[in-house]
This record gives C-alpha cells, sequence and structure tokens, in this order.
C-alpha cells in the first residue's frame, strides 16, 4: 500500500510539474506572439490606409509578387506550402522554420499594400505556428509538448488580429484534425489567447464586433428559411475551395516559373480592378462587413471576391483566405436577405459564419467566432446553419493538410485529407 501510494504521490508530482511547465510558457507564448500579432495589425492597417489614399499603388502589384517570389527564393522557402505546413507539423512532426515568421509577414504586407485580395488570418496561423515552434525548440521541449507550442501560437495570433479569444483558442485544436480535438492543449491555448487579446486590446486594437439590429422570431417558418439558406452556403463554400485549389494548379500549369506566374496574377488583377471600376475587391474586405449588415450589396459581390481572392492567392501573393470568407459569406447572405426579404443583416452574419464553417471544416469556432461577432441573441440561427454548412460541405476545405478523421455522416474511422 505504501508503494502504490508513494507512486501515486510521484505521478501527481509529475503531472503538476507538467501542468505548470505547460502554463509558463503558454504565458511566454502569448506575450510574445500577441506583442508581434499587434504589431502586425498596426503594420497592416498603415498599407492598407495608404493604398486606399494612393489608389494607383495597384499598377505595382506585379512588382510586389515578383519582391515575394524573390524573397521567398532568398530564404531558401521556395516551395513553402504556408499554414498547410503548420497542420502538418502538428500532425508528423515536419519542422516550422523561424524564418517563417518574418518571411509571411513582410510578404503579407506587400500583398495588400500593392492590392491583393487575400486575408490576415494566413499570416496569423503562420507567425504563431512559427514563434511557438522556435520557442519549443528554444526550450528544449519534446515533440509533443513543441506541436502545443504551435497551437499556443496560432491561437494567441488569431486572437490578437481578430479580437475573439474564444473561437481562437478552439481553431487552432479544432482545425487541424477534424473529429479529434487535441484537448491536451486546451488550457495552453485558452491561457495564450487570453494573454494576446489583452496585449492587443491594451495596445489599441480594436476587437471586430458588429451590430445586427433586432432579430427575426424564430418559429418553424424561420427555420426553414435559414435552412434552405444554409444549404446554398455549404455549396458556396464548397465552390470557394474548388475555385482556390484549381486557379492554383492552372497557375502552376500555365507559368511553370514563379516569377512569371506572379507577375502574371499580378498583371491580371489590375485588368479586374479597372473592369470592376473601383477596389471594392482588393485588400481583404473586413471593412464592407457594415454594408452588408445594411443590405448594400451588388448580386454578383460574393462572386468576385471569391475571383480576386483565387487569383491572388493562386499566383502565389500570400495572406490567407478566411477574411475573404467572411466576405463572400456576408455578402450572399445579404443577397439572399435582399431577394427573400428575410432579415439581410441577419443572413448576412449567418452566411458568415456558416461559409466559414464550410471551407474550414470547424463547426466548434465557427459557433463561438459568430457569438463574438454579433452576440448571443441569433444563437438558435448560427447554430442551425453552422449544423448544416458542416455537414453538407463535404470533404472540402482551404488546407490540403487537414484531415478528416471520423466522417460527417456516420461514426466511422476514415482518416483521409480534404479535397
Amino acid at each position: 500500500m505504501r508503494e502504490l501510494l508513494k507512486h501515486r504521490a510521484e505521478q501527481t508530482a509529475r503531472r503538476m510539474l507538467s501542468s505548470c511547465k505547460s502554463i509558463i510558457f503558454s504565458v511566454i507564448s502569448g506575450i510574445v506572439v500577441g506583442s508581434v500579432g499587434t504589431l502586425f495589425h498596426f503594420s497592416m492597417s498603415f498599407v492598407t490606409l495608404l493604398r486606399a489614399k494612393n489608389p494607383w499603388l495597384i499598377f505595382l502589384l506585379p512588382i510586389g509578387g515578383l519582391m515575394i517570389v524573390g524573397l521567398y527564393h532568398l530564404s531558401h522557402n521556395e516551395k513553402d506550402s504556408g499554414t498547410n505546413l503548420v497542420l502538418s507539423a502538428i500532425q508528423s512532426g515536419d519542422n516550422i522554420p523561424l524564418r517563417m515568421a518574418p518571411l509571411i509577414f513582410i510578404s503579407t504586407l506587400i500583398t495588400h499594400l500593392f492590392g491583393g485580395s487575400a486575408g490576415r488570418e494566413g499570416a496569423a496561423l503562420q507567425l504563431g505556428g512559427s514563434i511557438g515552434s522556435g520557442l519549443g525548440k528554444l526550450f528544449g521541449f519534446d515533440e509533443k509538448d513543441k506541436h502545443i507550442m504551435i497551437m499556443c501560437g496560432m491561437s494567441a495570433a488569431f486572437s490578437a488580429l481578430f479580437g475573439t479569444p474564444m473561437a481562437a483558442a478552439i481553431f487552432s485544436m479544432e482545425v487541424v484534425s477534424v473529429g479529434i480535438m487535441h484537448y491536451s492543449a486546451l488550457v495552453p491555448c485558452v491561457i495564450a489567447s487570453l494573454i494576446a487579446h489583452g496585449i492587443a486590446a491594451s495596445l489599441g486594437v480594436p476587437a471586430e464586433h458588429f451590430s445586427v439590429g433586432r432579430l427575426p422570431e424564430f418559429t418553424v417558418g424561420t427555420a426553414v428559411v435559414i435552412s434552405v439558406f444554409a444549404v446554398l452556403c455549404a455549396f458556396v463554400s464548397i465552390a470557394f475551395c474548388i475555385l482556390l485549389h484549381q486557379t492554383e494548379a492552372l497557375y502552376k500549369k500555365l507559368f511553370k516559373n514563379p516569377y512569371v506566374r506572379a507577375a502574371a496574377g499580378g498583371c491580371i488583377l489590375i485588368v479586374l480592378t479597372l473592369l470592376v471600376g473601383d477596389q471594392t475587391y482588393n485588400g481583404a474586405g473586413m471593412d464592407l462587413i457594415p454594408r452588408f449588415l445594411k443590405g448594400g450589396v451588388i448580386p454578383a459581390a460574393f462572386l468576385l471576391k471569391m475571383i480576386f481572392t483565387a487569383l491572388t492567392i493562386g499566383a502565389g501573393y500570400k495572406g490567407g483566405e478566411i477574411v475573404p470568407t467572411f466576405f463572400t459569406g456576408a455578402a450572399f447572405g445579404c443577397l439572399f436577405g435582399s431577394i427573400t426579404g428575410f432579415s439581410p443583416a441577419l443572413c448576412t452574419a449567418v452566411g458568415m459564419s456558416a461559409v466559414f464553417c464550410g471551407v474550414t471544416n470547424c463547426p466548434i469556432t465557427s459557433l463561438l467566432i459568430s457569438f463574438e461577432l454579433f452576440g448571443f441573441d441569433g444563437m438558435p440561427y448560427f447554430l442551425l446553419s453552422v449544423a448544416l454548412s458542416y455537414m453538407l460541405s463535404g470533404y472540402y476545405g482551404l488546407y490540403h493538410s487537414q484531415k478528416i478523421m471520423y466522417s460527417k455522416y456516420r461514426t466511422n474511422y476514415i482518416n483521409k485529407r480534404t479535397e
């Protein structure tokens, strides 16, 4: 009995030591990544404002593309797979070079300065993952603990940039392997996310939040309408994923040389921008969400944003796809609401969360981000639409390294990558 008690005491002590270690380093991760994420936010705001004041910068987009390819070539990262590499590192232990952090930081700024259509979460996940991996190496963590540090970094960067600490804490655990959550990373990711959010907020980074106004009562009739809309959102998310992947494949087929590919993509985007007549579909587009909530949208807005983003990312420009996904879902929701007369503001909010869920396969994160962005009043609409979009979007996804561990339709273990 004495030996058993001694053994259990030793086990408890080891667990306590491991927990303290995780908490300490999640705090460090939150501080470091939160600070870098805050700097990135202000840098992004600066280049976006600079481009808005100087619309002619769009004509330098091909040069910006050449600069990005050159930076990755000089750092010997020509085959960099971005966020896919971060996900692979958590799954299989692939190495994330620390130089990924400054590379994605600078190249995303270049993309936005010259008018590429991309988001910022790609930079956030890669910044956080790279710094988290670097911290794990610095402190001599083993492979499993290093995976937790990568997830902490991802959560911290996402939280600092979007001001959504709940969604950020869960996203890094949920996006890696659909159907399996790395709950061992829950406490570290929550701590890192909250600290990064606190740092960003204290330094003046505003949290994203939108008002949807008065919502219609949730009844059988409104549930049917929102269900139909959720089905359409699932199809939009599938179309977006296919468009992104096929455009990238087509670029690589037509332009073998990455320099030519980036320059050609920049020229195509310049022509499209001139045809549209303004730069509504350049940049991230988060600033247009309030307009959609008020019912102001042109019918082709969601499709144009998808095309602009696919042409930008496929050509080799850096950034991310999630903010353009928000734009696409919001514009499509506003259009649906305007056509049917069913609360364009609510449809805009539901469209954002449903399309986000469809492209990321992250239903819990989608629910949390909808609550943090729009409040809890629309809960039944968000819950129903996210569930349907998750189920009906199939096995498509933004990230090829993301694994679907369990079927969306049956309790079957399938372990397949997204399409």
